[in-house]
């Protein structure tokens, strides 16, 4: 009788074989997108370049983390704003080969796959929090489970020792809340940014994608509409903010029309 070759399962580490973790229970084998075909990872929620949900992506699966719809993917595309100009950005896989580190049958080694963590002792506080946030979204789009499962804890703490929060720092910190799964934290960071910047298309943006997340139908309508209310307005405001995530933007509206 031939013994099952273990693997890493790719959602909580442990040594697994078979179809599923029996560990944590969750899918050790691969899948594609309906939508464009793209190979997802086994924890994969969403899929990685068009967005849509993936077919039999159950609400128990523990991830280390979820696509947010097309908001997390299509961060991806603009990540490189403001630290852009001191250090590259990592590199970025063509979303056509998104490669896939953790994909099915492959052992994931979270110490080996994460790499050393950036050197961010001389940076500020603002800094820190974009260097860690650009490392975690690249990690995302590669299916580098371990790097996010890693580096997100660090990005919001650093991020909750900011001297000082704008709309384009409560709009990170809540994508990569809504990564992890905490639909509820995002939602509560959409409200401060509405609070602060009424009518901020962000504040939809994020509000909209985490009722997507928790199956709220009547507040993601809601959302829509209010982002379509205040989409011209907002637009002839030119916030950099704007310019800088015009991809996700368009992408919202494209849903919410």
């Amino acid at each position: 009788m031939t013994t099952p070759t273990m693997a890493s399962c790719p959602a909580c580490g442990g040594p697994a074989a078979g179809r599923f973790c029996g560990n944590c229970g969750a899918s050790l084998t691969g899948r594609s997108c309906e939508g464009c075909g793209a190979q997802l990872s086994p924890q994969a929620r969403f899929c990685h370049r068009c967005g849509r949900p993936a077919a039999g992506a159950r609400r128990s699966e523990r991830g280390a983390w979820i696509f947010a719809g097309t908001m997390c993917v299509l961060l991806v595309g603009t990540i490189a704003y403001k630290v852009a100009s001191e250090q590259p950005a990592p590199r970025i896989p063509s979303m056509a080969n998104p490669g896939a580190a953790g994909a099915a049958g492959a052992a994931v080694d979270p110490a080996a796959s994460a790499g050393p963590a950036p050197d961010i002792s001389r940076l500020t506080p603002r800094e820190r929090f974009d260097r860690l946030f650009n490392r975690i979204m690249g990690a995302a789009e590669e299916q580098d489970t371990a790097q996010v499962l890693r580096f997100t804890p660090m990005a919001l703490g650093a991020y909750a020792q900011l001297d000082s929060f704008d709309a384009d720092a409560r709009y990170h910190a809540a994508v990569l809340h809504l990564q992890a799964g905490n639909a509820a934290a995002a939602a509560a960071l959409a409200d401060t940014i509405l609070a602060e910047t009424p009518g901020h298309l962000f504040g939809y943006v994020v509000r909209g994608t985490s009722a997507q997340l928790r199956n709220d139908p009547a507040t993601l309508a809601q959302s829509r509409r209010d982002f379509l209310a205040r989409f011209a307005a907002e637009s002839a405001a030119a916030r950099p903010e704007y310019a800088e995530h015009a991809p996700v933007i368009e992408e919202f509206k494209r849903e919410a029309s």
